[in-house]
């Protein structure tokens, strides 16, 4: 078949595997080492770690994604000309597939402070290697080809927890849920798991995790293997929400040691919204997943470590350098910190609730909640942008959706743009003064009754899916005795701290714009008190806070 100049398929497997001219072959040879190869040579296996570079300068090689079931399936063969590797290049995370010579001949190898090198300083080499990177990722989630098999249950909230979390890491995964898909009976009996020990993972092919926790599926998977607890860092970012990530982004693209500590994946509160329209750059807007996993690669480019599935639980500030404590995964020390930590949804005042998170109500409205109630009637629940993104995007797959807010009406919280759509789309129901009194059902959310406080009046209404998106706690807890927090909970900076808040520490000079009363600790974004809360606004504040360390590091 004869494929057209412009085919859009044929352009991006060009820009998915593309062949080095012989001029950037021979720049490329500069940083790195000539090595012959022999016919059936594995040059990298699926779980290797710090895999290097290759360039075919001549013979083919051969890459495979290996199944659980030992298998191979083919996914490219790579010819003179053409290199090796995906994303897990830069991140530091186990390869997902096998490289095996076909024809021999020679190999061009790099080492991966080589490859950062090469990304940074070579301009026209580093963007055509850095989007083959990303299309290759895009590609294998795509094709689920991975090293990791879920085996879950539609009706299971730690199914759609450990979803989530791979989904939003941008972990390839293949899912069989015992409900629908022919065959798992067998798999599970390979495996020797019992049905009611689902969900589990299966971790490149032999290792099996039964209802693990994502502290334990990120160990497995090889997440954070490039991340050393004894090296003193420059700067530790807690939490890679839009501002820790800008962030990141910024202090390692000026040379500082980063290390980035996130507790679930990145992208924060924005990472699970569905699209946003009002972020500079983005006319037809974005998904905060997307927008976060740019993010997340800009990043890693310059060279910052990024751990997931990491929580900080103190700050020991009576030493410096300051230690933060992780809990069981041990501690990390660093010259600056910056506090990213976002804030959450509140809790619905419920007794019930925790029966139904995750099975009937979700804290975000991204594609697999709403693949799980299309076709339904739901409930939003919030005033704010978060809210009014979730219940756009929902619309277009429900059969109906329910805002409810305990004020009048949504002006003081919610972008104009979003307002016009809620108030004209005919498929959503604005309700004001209005707040969910019971959640009802035996194993899953059945009902919903909710009341006007204004009028009194209570509807009961078989509802099976609500989103919760109304107000905000700051993850600040593990902060205390050590910075000044607001009556709501929220990180002082700058100009709010008083001289009696100062005083707790000996400060040589005055604290700066977005500084805590802790000398070389800063917050931004949605914990900081005062925080604009925006998308744009956190990145800015996440990037001008680097300048501001690099003065205080100075001192």
């Amino acid at each position: 078949m004869t494929t057209l100049p412009n085919d859009p398929s044929a352009q991006r497997r060009e820009a998915t595997f593309p062949r080095l001219s012989e001029a950037q072959q021979a720049r490329l040879c500069r940083h790195g080492r000539r090595r012959p190869t022999r016919a059936g040579e594995v040059v990298f296996d699926q779980g290797d770690v710090g895999t290097n570079f290759f360039v075919i300068l001549s013979g083919t090689l051969e890459v495979v994604q290996p199944g659980y079931d030992g298998v191979e399936h083919p996914v490219v063969i790579h010819e003179p000309g053409q290199f090796t590797g995906e994303i897990t290049m830069l991140t530091g995370r186990p390869n997902l597939v096998r490289g095996r010579i076909g024809e021999p001949g020679e190999l061009l190898e790099i080492d991966r402070d080589g490859l950062r090198h090469i990304v940074q300083v070579e301009a026209e080499i580093g963007e055509l290697l850095m989007r083959a990177f990303i299309l290759r990722r895009v590609s294998l989630i795509a094709h689920h080809a991975s090293d990791a098999v879920l085996v879950g249950s539609v009706h299971s909230a730690a199914t759609l927890r450990l979803k989530e979390f791979l989904t939003r890491n941008g972990h390839p995964f293949s899912y069989i849920d015992v409900e629908r898909d022919a065959g798992v009976a067998d798999l599970l009996e390979q495996f020797q798991v019992a049905c009611d020990e689902v969900p589990v993972i299966i971790c490149r092919g032999n290792v099996v995790l039964r209802n693990p926790t994502t502290a334990e599926v990120a160990r497995c998977l090889g997440f954070n293997a490039d991340v050393d607890p004894e090296v003193l860092r420059d700067v530790v970012v807690i939490g890679a929400g839009p501002a820790g990530l800008a962030a990141a982004v910024y202090a390692a693209s000026e040379g500082l040691d980063v290390l980035v500590v996130e507790r679930s994946a990145p992208g924060g509160q924005a990472g699970s919204s569905s699209k946003i329209e009002n972020y500079l750059g983005f006319p037809t807007g974005i998904s905060g997943q997307a927008l976060a996993g740019r993010a997340l690669t800009q990043a890693q480019k310059f060279g910052a470590h990024v751990a997931v599935a990491m929580e900080a639980v103190r700050l020991d500030c009576s030493r410096t350098p300051y230690v933060i404590e992780l809990g069981s995964q041990g501690s990390v020390r660093a010259r600056a910190i910056i506090l990213a930590t976002g804030a959450q949804y509140r809790r619905l005042g419920v007794p019930n609730l925790h029966k139904f998170e995750g099975d009937g109500v979700y804290y975000g409205a991204t594609q697999m909640e709403a693949q799980l109630c299309a076709g339904e009637e739901v409930i939003v629940v919030g005033g704010g942008n978060s809210a009014g993104q979730a219940a756009v995007f929902l619309a277009e797959a429900v059969r109906h959706v329910h805002v409810l807010v305990r004020s009048s009406g949504l002006a003081d919280s919610m972008s104009r743009y979003l307002i016009r759509r809620i108030e004209e789309h005919q498929k959503i129901t604005l309700r004001t003064h209005t707040e969910i009194e019971a959640l009802l059902g035996e194993t899953s959310l059945e009902q919903v009754c909710w009341r006007n406080h204004q009028t009194g009046a209570r509807e009961t209404r078989p509802i099976r899916h609500v989103f919760s998106m109304a107000g905000a706690r700051p993850n600040t807890q593990w902060l205390a005795g050590c910075v000044a927090l607001d009556a709501a909970g929220f990180v002082k900076t700058g100009p709010d701290l008083t001289p009696e808040e100062l005083a707790e520490r000996p400060w040589r000079r005055a604290p700066y714009l977005l500084e805590t009363s802790l000398p070389n600790v800063f917050a931004v974004g949605d914990v900081r008190s005062g925080n604009v809360k925006r998308v744009a606004s956190a990145v800015g504040e996440g990037s001008i806070c680097v300048q501001m360390i690099h003065r205080a590091l100075a001192e």
